[in-house]
């Protein structure tokens, strides 16, 4: 689950990782307020007003500004919220934006130089491990980096067992070429970092830029972070900071339904029971040529009700130019399936496109003669071979 950068700053004040003062608002009237507010508290001489949209790049499509004076907040307020914010990650259709965080500035003049670091915390599937990823080079995509001077991405891994030791925070500050008062804050800052990050049941801290401010602090001046869904049961108070308005509406639907459910870019909707089988799934769908348009697990239970969402699910993607179902009856019996599929497909009338049913495992043969005698419109398929054969056929349509 990912969360407003507002949201994630509460989460990181929590474990007293430094985080610059600010509120979040909806209107450019209380912008101001707040922003006056904040000048009597921290003194500072300018003002962040940020977007809060679930994506990144908000900067390069305008969704960040910085303000001098008040009248730049106000302004500047009035100006971001309401917009449809377009950026790298939200696609040509953008993102409405309905509050802005007001925050103190942090760039401001001292004794030293402003620096961006780039930090976060993730898992490296590869071994089951956590590990921070760093890099001297702050405020950029870190792709970016990765691609053009991948000897500026440094990696620490975390054992599970004794977590982020003292002596890897002071290598990570080491490699950031930090000294003194900043070297120090920032050894207390990536520990406390990896305990937010363990105790919150995160898969993503993602801090870019870590500031190193003119004076040696340390601060995150943005923060990602995503929580894993299967940990919400222990975070109620990280499960009620869930912006519906910023997910997937599909995505939505599943979640109410019980549905797995993974929107992708192709052209053939699947449902299958099983994430294994949904993976050999969009296998068998790109070598008959075609492309996965989602990842849709209906679980163990795939009766009429729960078919008919996922149809609603699929049919609501316009790039869908046919349906492939791929069931294996192990718990569940393939003629209740069969019969699921029957009284969904009659409760749209007519499937708007090819509907291809492969039903193999317990009662197979009495689910493919319901499929059959059905009258409806739907080609049965009894190996994989055969599914990816109807597929090929129904694309040329």
């Amino acid at each position: 689950m990912n969360i407003h950068e507002y949201q994630a700053k509460s989460i990181l004040k929590r474990f007293k990782v430094p985080v610059p003062e600010g509120f979040v608002v909806k209107s450019a009237e209380a912008a101001e307020s707040v922003a006056r507010c904040l000048h009597d508290q921290v003194h500072n001489e300018t003002w962040v007003v940020k977007a809060q949209i679930h994506a990144g790049g908000r900067g390069k499509g305008g969704g960040i500004k910085v303000a001098k004076n008040l009248t730049e907040v106000t302004a500047y307020a009035r100006m971001i919220l309401g917009m449809q914010l377009i950026t790298h990650q939200t696609g040509i259709a953008g993102k409405l934006v309905n509050k802005v965080l007001i925050e103190q500035g942090i760039y401001y003049p001292g004794p030293s130089e402003v620096q961006e670091f780039y930090l976060s915390i993730l898992l490296n599937r590869n071994n089951g491990r956590n590990m921070v990823v760093y890099s001297p080079q702050g405020g950029m995509d870190i792709e970016t980096v990765a691609e053009e001077t991948p000897e500026l991405i440094f990696t620490e891994e975390i054992d599970p067992g004794v977590g982020i030791q003292a002596f890897q925070c002071r290598k990570i500050a080491n490699n950031l070429g930090l000294h003194g008062k900043a070297f120090s804050q920032m050894v207390t800052f990536v520990q406390r970092l990896c305990e937010a990050y363990e105790e919150s049941d995160a898969s993503l801290f993602e801090i870019n830029p870590v500031i190193k401010t003119s004076d040696d602090l340390i601060i995150a001046a943005d923060a990602k972070v995503s929580i894993d869904d299967n940990a919400l049961f222990r975070h109620p108070e990280y499960a009620e900071m869930r912006d519906i308005n910023e997910e997937d509406p599909s995505e939505t639907e599943a979640i109410e339904n019980n549905l797995n459910f993974v929107k992708l870019n192709g052209n053939v909707g699947c449902m299958v029971n099983g994430a294994g089988l949904a993976m050999a799934t969009m296998d068998i769908i790109k070598f008959s040529g075609g492309e996965p348009a989602n990842f849709l697990d209906v679980g163990g239970s795939a009766n009429a009700k729960r078919v008919e969402a996922a149809f609603h699910i699929i049919l609501k993607d316009p790039s869908v130019k046919a349906i492939l179902i791929n069931i294996f009856g192990g718990i569940v019996r393939c003629d209740r399936v069969a019969q699921g599929i029957v009284d969904a497909y009659k409760s749209f009338g007519e499937l708007p496109v090819p509907l291809i049913v492969r039903l193999q495992g317990t009662n197979a043969v009495e689910a493919k003669k319901l499929i059959d005698e059905s009258g409806l419109k739907v080609f049965s398929a009894i190996s994989l071979q055969e599914a990816a054969d109807r597929i090929k056929e129904v694309l040329r349509y």
